[in-house]
């Protein structure tokens, strides 16, 4: 599931996508994000073309919001959590929420280098690990990962891993589903960022056995 949140200037329990309409939105650009947020906002029922998709520098969003910038921000967790805590801003509404399962962030390697040993420990490694993560009170996770985060309170760090095992952003599973992939092609083809959808079987391997 998508990770990045949409928040506003203040709460708002009956927000609903076409608020956005005519409103500045500080919109994160990098291609995935964008592509993210102009297909959450088409499922919505919101044209995209109706907003003013601020562009400010991913990395400078945040201050810029937080100085005024803005009717809305869009944003990956932990940054709108802090901004609650800051009495900053309002967490409205969860992208991963309006778009559904899609193959998010994935590995990527060679089909070679998946018939190695290396490969079989690397993923015996990373299904431990994702078990740990889903298994593992949210605070834990938080308190593992702090050093990560220096300038977000442990609290609203674990408020945030503990809202992302609800939402489902990390799967039991490891492997790319069929029905993951083909919203992503959706994805990515509603922002004209592909312009084919490309075979499963060409782009997705099965990930080794831990072995």
């Amino acid at each position: 599931m998508d990770g990045f949140f949409l928040t506003g200037r203040a709460p708002d329990p009956a927000f609903s996508w076409d608020r956005l309409k005519g409103r500045r939105v500080l919109v994160d650009h990098g291609g995935q994000p964008l592509a993210m947020f102009k297909y959450a906002c088409h499922k919505r029922g919101l044209d995209f073309a109706s907003i003013t998709a601020v562009n400010v520098p991913s990395d400078q969003m945040d201050a810029a919001f937080r100085k005024g910038e803005g009717d809305y921000i869009h944003q990956q967790g932990p940054a709108p959590q802090q901004l609650e805590h800051d009495r900053a801003g309002h967490v409205v509404a969860s992208v991963g929420q309006a778009i559904g399962p899609v193959a998010f962030s994935s590995l990527a390697a060679t089909r070679a280098w998946l018939g190695t040993d290396m490969a079989r420990r690397f993923m015996r490694a990373y299904r431990q690990a994702r078990a740990w993560l889903l298994a593992t009170p949210a605070a834990e996770v938080a308190k593992a990962e702090a050093s990560f985060f220096p300038e977000i309170d442990p609290a609203v760090l674990a408020s945030t891993v503990g809202y992302y095992q609800k939402l489902g952003c990390w799967s039991p599973h490891v492997e790319i589903t069929r029905p993951a992939f083909e919203a992503a092609l959706d994805v990515f083809q509603h922002s004209s960022l592909i312009s084919k959808r490309h075979r499963y079987e060409d782009v997705v391997a099965p990930p080794p056995n831990a072995g």
